[in-house]
């Protein structure tokens, strides 16, 4: 049985070898012309849409199809998530996935766990260096339970006395936490941020030593940046790496669909929380 596509590719040859009208070309092959326009219709809409999920791929290689649909319909194309599944495989896309470097070890439950906005922030360090091999560290401070990344600040070097100013800058646009958790790094366990905590009736919340899973969301924040942005770009300046730093900041909080928030992004997840909360205590 011949298919319609078969078809149409049949008329198309008729058209371009003999010249003749695609009305008599139709009429050959035994082809609807409303069959044969319709089809040639979507297949340029196809074309676009594959066009675009090649390029959503290319600058977020760590994108898979779920998310990338997401971003799709944000751009306002009409589309189901298995025809955006199909194409995808039909491009050859997939997603490179990290060898783990560690085996798994049992995880043990966590003694606070986020459960508001604000509630819970979560802070933690991270290395990478500029193209001249000088070390650059990274202060990243996300809220547990929106997922927002409050800041990522980098600089050559961030004692205790700069970790605190970050999280005073934090603190007087979104008021404090009831709980500040972290590991027991030499900035963390300095009398100076006790003594801020204290201050600011903040409740310091230690893993145990060896227990990185305790603090997960900002371990799984770290490896997103780095597989995003780190691992990607080589910083010439601090001023690049800042600069670049508070761009990925921003598209993670306003743009990146995040799976284990039903695929809205921090910000629009804390939106809804705001809002639906206020309705009920109204």
């Amino acid at each position: 049985m011949v298919t319609p596509n078969q078809k149409r590719v049949a008329v198309l040859a008729l058209v371009d070898e003999f010249g003749v009208s695609q009305r008599r070309a139709c009429l050959v092959v035994g082809q609807y012309r409303s069959t044969q326009r319709r089809e040639h219709v979507r297949s340029i809409t196809e074309m676009g849409l594959r066009q675009r999920i090649r390029a959503l791929a290319a600058k977020y290689p760590r994108y898979g199809y779920r998310r990338i649909h997401v971003m799709l319909l944000r751009d306002g194309y009409q589309v189901n998530r298995k025809r955006v599944q199909r194409l995808w495989r039909l491009e050859g896309l997939h997603v490179q996935r990290p060898k783990r470097r560690k085996p798994k070890i049992a995880r043990q439950p966590i003694v606070v766990r986020g459960t508001y906005p604000n509630h819970v922030w979560a802070i933690d360090f991270q290395f990478d260096e500029t193209a001249d091999g000088r070390p650059v560290k990274i202060l990243n401070v996300t809220d547990e339970f929106t997922r927002e990344a409050l800041a990522t600040n980098a600089a050559r070097r961030i004692t205790a006395a700069g970790t605190m100013a970050v999280l005073d800058q934090i603190r007087e646009l979104r008021g404090a936490p009831q709980f500040l958790r972290m590991d027991n790094g030499p900035e963390f366990i300095a009398d100076t941020l006790r003594a801020w905590c204290i201050e600011q009736k903040i409740q310091a919340n230690y893993c145990d030593p060896g227990s990185p899973w305790q603090n997960g969301r900002i371990e799984s924040f770290n490896s997103r940046l780095r597989d995003e942005l780190l691992t990607r770009e080589v910083f010439d300046s601090m001023w690049e790496i800042r600069f670049m730093l508070e761009e990925h900041r921003n598209n993670y909080n306003h743009y990146r669909p995040h799976s284990a928030l039903s695929y809205l992004t921090p910000v629009e997840y804390a939106n809804k929380w705001w809002t639906e909360n206020s309705v009920l205590a109204s």
